[in-house]
């Protein structure tokens, strides 16, 4: 295919969200990034249709690679992200971000992030927000991909959803992100950072105190190591 013309520039400003975020990829040491090795995986996942029925159709969010550090285990992608076609990428996601204490360009890079939700794809709106992630997607996909993700060592679900799926043990979100100290170095348990959680937030403000700080620690010490 030709190539473009590129007498004109547009006038708009630069996207503050990298390109790259909706690819693999991994930046080497000097901060330059190169395409990285797709796992084939997640290229199946990617062209999932399997939920042929959703009101804005199918499009899978996802991403990682073998080396990803960190798997965040979310809920499902909202309608700002399906737009996009970039995974959280909303003031959810500025809050998450926010709370690991790194930039986006650290959040989008797959050598150190792997985003996998536990629905792929927006399943559209609710009375009180966005749907459920739909059930049929973890059990299709959930177990082969964390078997792909062989380089991580911090696993951080978001979500009720998240944590009724994974922790089981827990019998309220609460009482899973409570248990921060023990479940560390290797696991922790977030709310969702949805605005709408803003109250919960409130009410339990050992959270940001002192859940955050022991999870920006333990995401800083990986990123140097």
């Amino acid at each position: 295919m030709p190539a473009r013309s590129s007498k004109k520039r547009s006038k708009k400003a630069a996207p503050t969200t990298p390109k790259s975020a909706g690819r693999d990829r991994t930046a080497n040491a000097r901060g330059n990034s190169q395409p990285a090795k797709s796992l084939h995986i997640l290229d199946e996942a990617r062209a999932c249709t399997h939920c042929k029925g959703l009101p804005l159709g199918p499009r899978p969010l996802l991403a990682g690679s073998a080396t990803s550090r960190f798997l965040i285990i979310g809920q499902a992608p909202g309608k700002t992200a399906h737009e996009s076609g970039i995974p959280w990428n909303d003031p959810s996601g500025d809050r998450l971000r926010d709370w690991m204490g790194i930039t986006r360009e650290v959040f989008y890079d797959t050598a150190q992030i792997a985003l996998m939700p536990m629905g792929f794809c927006y399943p559209g709106k609710g009375k009180s927000g966005d749907l459920p992630p739909r059930a049929e997607c973890a059990p299709l996909w959930h177990d082969s991909m964390r078997a792909a993700f062989v380089g991580v060592k911090l696993t951080i679900f978001v979500g009720r959803y998240a944590c009724s799926q994974y922790l089981s043990q827990y019998d309220t979100l609460l009482a899973a992100t409570r248990d921060y100290e023990a479940m560390l170095p290797q696991r922790i348990a977030l709310p969702h950072p949805s605005p709408r959680n803003n109250i919960w937030l409130k009410k339990n403000a050992w959270f940001e105190q002192e859940a955050v700080p022991r999870l920006r620690r333990r995401i800083k010490r990986l990123l140097k190591g």
